[in-house]
């Protein structure tokens, strides 16, 4: 611990974003850099606490406590501190595959469970891990290294996402050959086609890593589906090991009146499209170009209501200012957060308070006010004479016991609204992975349509798949996914040489 005094003496800073008016006209990540003796003084902060929450990755009524992947964080914090950057990054991949990647897009369960945060602002430690891992490749020390030695052991990948990336990072680490297996035209699943551009360049960011993985050794087939393009009887055979990592994609519907009305979209097909064209349109960006790869979702000029919360959500009013919506609404059926901890959620839980994210900044920047609603929900959808959606109804709730006992929403008689509307996005969660592969290799499921495993394992029940991520959890974190794609890699590791050396 280099600065005993540290957390006394100095305040909490975090990097400025830029101004929400002016980053909603362009594409480009919205983060400013933190300058480097600011850095070093925010590593300053960490106490090196006795017991240190910030890297336990535990679960605490159902949300992240530390860090999933437990990031070795005051080590590092202090590495910092010392201006030992190199040390640092290596700490820093001893349990993350992928700084650059959480260091952007995780909500940073650590920092709700820093020890300093039950009476001071947290460490800034999303902060720290972000500058780490950029001044790692400004650098230039986070390089290819392909491994040594090949055991000789193929080993198949179904889903480039986050969990099927960091199983193969590791895989290949230890020699396996690897084939990661992707049915979208570009690899990275979520960190390529799920998160806007503004929070993680696809080109800069995703890009050089993916091209680092392909230089030490991992080969991407895209375009391939499993189970359709290629069939799982040439999977099994054709490979040593399987691991499934093909995340929980099937979207919850909104089955009310008028759902089949045209300009009501899930949101991630909204935001799938949009960042393709994106792509399509930095590689092409003629006119004419652009049209050849096909039309997308628009929100220029339209009267936009979003339903649906959490990070999508978000991502969807992001990208519908982006587009130059004429409005935006979003709609939340669960009340307003406080704006300190409540008293049912104590630290070290992951705080549950009310926070303005980048979308509603930008929303509010725009339209003067936050574009959330709560205790609020969509009865049906009217339309034109056309077949579009032109409005919303809505009426407001309140949560109460129902006669078996369940807290549900009960519409409030006088509440009722009629909001204009020429796209709706449905951002209301998941059901659980798609089901015609696991079929296909006759798995066994949890009663959440997930692959079953052992409790804590990654084994599913036919012997030589595994199962890691969203498919095998539910919908999570990013950071989760990581996790779950070292623990399988490791499972995967010792069935195939009967024993193991990779870490958790």
């Amino acid at each position: 611990m280099g600065k005993p005094t540290g957390f006394i003496e100095y305040q909490r800073e975090v990097p400025a974003d830029q101004l929400p008016g002016d980053r909603i006209h362009h594409w480009d990540e919205i983060h400013l850099p933190l300058a480097e003796d600011k850095l070093q003084t925010q590593g300053a902060r960490c106490m090196d606490c006795g017991t240190p929450f910030c890297h336990t990755g535990t679960l605490l009524s159902g949300m992240a406590t530390g860090c999933p992947v437990n990031n070795l964080i005051p080590e590092w914090n202090d590495l910092v501190y010392r201006g030992l950057w190199r040390e640092a990054l290596d700490r820093l991949h001893k349990t993350n595959n992928f700084p650059e990647f959480t260091g952007r897009v995780c909500p940073a369960p650590c920092e709700g469970s820093c020890v300093l945060g039950i009476t001071h602002p947290p460490v800034t430690i999303k902060s720290l891990e972000y500058a780490i891992a950029e001044r790692g490749w400004q650098e230039g020390w986070i390089v290819a290294e392909p491994p040594a030695h090949r055991t000789g052991k193929q080993v198949a990948i179904v889903g480039s996402g986050p969990a099927g990336l960091a199983a193969a990072a590791q895989l290949n680490q230890v020699g396996h050959w690897v084939t990661v297996f992707e049915r979208a035209d570009r690899p990275g699943g979520l960190l390529t086609y799920g998160i806007p551009n503004m929070k993680l360049d696809k080109q800069k960011v995703v890009s050089r890593r993916l091209e680092l993985l392909e230089a030490e050794g991992i080969k991407f087939v895209c375009n391939v589906e499993v189970g359709k393009d290629l069939p799982t009887e040439s999977l099994l055979k054709d490979f040593d090991a399987v691991i499934l990592c093909t995340g929980a994609t099937r979207p919850r519907d909104l089955p009310i009146a008028g759902r089949d009305l045209q300009g009501i979209h899930f949101a991630m097909d909204f935001l799938t499209g949009n960042t393709r064209h994106l792509l399509a349109e930095q590689a092409s960006p003629t006119l004419r170009d652009r049209e050849q790869h096909g039309s997308f979702i628009t929100a220029a000029g339209k009267d936009v209501v979003i339903i649906g919360g959490g990070d999508t959500g978000t991502d969807c009013v992001g990208t519908a200012l982006r587009h130059q919506c004429n409005s935006v609404a979003q709609l939340e059926i669960t009340p307003r957060p406080p704006i300190e901890r409540a008293a049912d959620n104590p630290w070290p839980e992951y705080p549950k308070v009310y926070r303005l994210d980048y979308g509603q900044e930008e929303a509010a920047a725009k339209f003067g006010n936050d574009p959330r609603e709560y205790l609020t929900t969509a009865t049906h959808f009217e339309g034109d004479d056309r077949g579009n959606v032109a409005a919303v109804h809505t009426v407001s709730v309140r949560w109460e016991q129902n006669e078996s006992g369940r807290v549900v929403p009960q519409p409030i008689p006088g509440t009722e609204k009629v909001r204009p509307a020429q796209l709706v996005l449905l951002a209301v969660g998941f059901l659980g992975p798609e089901q015609p592969l696991l079929d296909a290799l006759g798995l066994d499921r949890d009663p959440r349509s997930n692959v079953q495993t052992p409790v804590g394992q990654y084994t599913t029940s036919l012997p030589g798949v595994f199962a890691a991520g969203d498919c095998r959890r539910g919908q999570s974190l990013v950071v989760w996914a990581f996790k779950e794609g070292r623990g399988a890699a490791k499972e995967c590791d010792a069935y195939l040489m009967g024993s193991t050396d990779l870490p958790d």
